[in-house]
């Protein structure tokens, strides 16, 4: 069955290029003209995800073709579209910056999946030059097609005629720009953008009212409409478990969540959700415990006085209850978390043998995607933190599981513990083609 919708993918030729204020302002000018929007986000990024699915009203969807094959990803695109009027696919780092080369990077994206893209391009300190960044990112992959340019940070309407030339004679449509605008600059927090900001709704407005005024939306979604296949349920063959699976989430300590996981779970049985800072215990019928990440270490003070959650989540994992624990909930499983000022370290579960470090003299980014095979389960995922072990090198601190490797298949320090039935560890899994019942075997 196929209909035709506008489909395109916002990318730029680096970061800080603009993408994500472009696309939040779009995906919210389309919402507001009555469009059914539906938002997508290339690569692990929870937080963009975060924000798509707030201003859409409908779950946001990772596609990553590191961590997922070319069908799935194009199964999930197809699956998550149905209903939707126009379908919003927001890029990631440089259009073409994938895991190697060009493999898994915004344009591999578009390319699976037929995609037209909208370029954002960084006018400022610019003007005619620009032609030969432009004529480079279009002849640069004859598969990658580039339907039109969005300026940002453009200085006045003089100077947004002069990069408007440079696409002229590249006949490549100019659909307009973003006017320099600090209201529009963002802070950076932890994994990126300053999320605090982004619930702003006094800047949401101002952000729509500029993109209503200096872009052409019908012009765009004209040139991206297309045929879009719906597909069958990527999820149909799911065995039925019937398991009770908990869910740990709040707004911050425990909110990196892949969309389809939580399907995949629901299609498992019954899903039900625990905020720990509530102090409730875990329910007696609990199949499998789910912890996913988020910053436990920013709300440790109030986990820990959460005394009843603690210990109904210490005694199921000890008596033998399936967990798995993904960074955040890693971090809430352990001794608990030192910091620089007062309190200097705050108890958490105390389940794990372990502490981790918030000291700023220990404070290193931890990035990459990780791959490795886990009872026959062949595993990726992502991994993105500033904490790290505290005191790692002590004769005591648990062996991993399994050697952890990088995209390029390098052998990385990443360990996963396996304690009883729980499955632990800093890198955020991605298992939608995965078999969680094999996993706890």
């Amino acid at each position: 069955m196929t209909k035709r919708s506008a489909q395109f993918l916002i990318a730029a030729p680096c970061s800080g290029s603009g993408k994500t204020t472009v696309s939040r302002g779009l995906m919210a000018a389309l919402v507001r003209r009555g469009l059914t929007v539906q938002p997508y986000k290339c690569g692990p990024d929870y937080i963009d995800t975060t924000f798509h699915s707030k201003v859409c009203h409908r779950p946001s969807v990772n596609l990553d073709l590191f961590m997922a094959s070319q069908a799935h990803v194009s199964d999930l695109y197809s699956y998550y579209a149905q209903g939707a009027d126009v379908c919003v696919v927001e890029g990631m780092m440089g259009l073409f910056d994938g895991y190697q080369r060009n493999r898994g990077s915004s344009s591999d994206v578009a390319e699976v999946l037929d995609l037209p893209v909208i370029l954002v391009v960084d006018a400022h300190s610019t003007a005619y030059s620009i032609a030969a960044l432009l004529k480079g990112f279009l002849t640069f992959r004859s598969e990658t097609h580039i339907a039109g340019i969005l300026f940002n940070r453009i200085g006045s309407p003089h100077h947004y005629q002069l990069v408007k030339e440079a696409c002229d004679d590249l006949d490549v449509p100019c659909l307009g720009y973003l006017p320099k605008d600090k209201a529009l600059e963002h802070g950076s927090r932890y994994l990126g953008l300053d999320i605090s900001e982004e619930h702003d709704d006094s800047l949401l407005d101002h952000l729509i009212e500029q993109i209503e005024s200096h872009i052409d939306i019908p012009r765009l979604l004209q040139l991206v409409s297309r045929p879009l296949e719906l597909r069958e349920d990527p999820f149909r063959h799911r065995p039925a478990a019937g398991w009770h699976t908990v869910v740990m989430r709040d707004a911050d300590s425990f909110a990196f969540l892949y969309t389809e996981h939580l399907e995949i779970l629901s299609r498992m049985g019954r899903v039900s959700f625990l905020a720990p800072e509530e102090n409730l215990p875990l329910p007696q019928d609990t199949d499998l415990l789910y912890l996913p990440g988020g910053y436990p270490e920013k709300h440790a003070q109030q986990l820990s006085e959460a005394s009843l959650t603690l210990r109904s989540i210490h005694d199921y994992i000890e008596a033998g209850g399936r967990a798995l624990a993904e960074c955040g909930g890693m971090i809430y499983l352990s001794q608990g978390v030192h910091f620089d000022e007062a309190p200097h370290f705050v108890p958490l579960c105390q389940l794990l043998p372990f502490a981790i470090s918030c000291r700023q003299a220990d404070r290193k980014l931890s990035l990459g995607y990780r791959q490795f095979s886990y009872n026959g389960q062949p595993l990726r995922g992502h991994e993105f933190h500033y904490t790290q072990f505290y005191q790692k090198d002590r004769p005591d601190f648990p062996a991993s599981a399994v050697q952890m490797l990088n995209a390029r298949e390098q052998a990385v320090p990443t360990p996963l513990f396996r304690y009883k039935n729980l499955i632990a560890s800093y890198t955020h899994l991605y298992w939608g083609e995965a078999d969680l019942l094999k996993l706890f075997q």
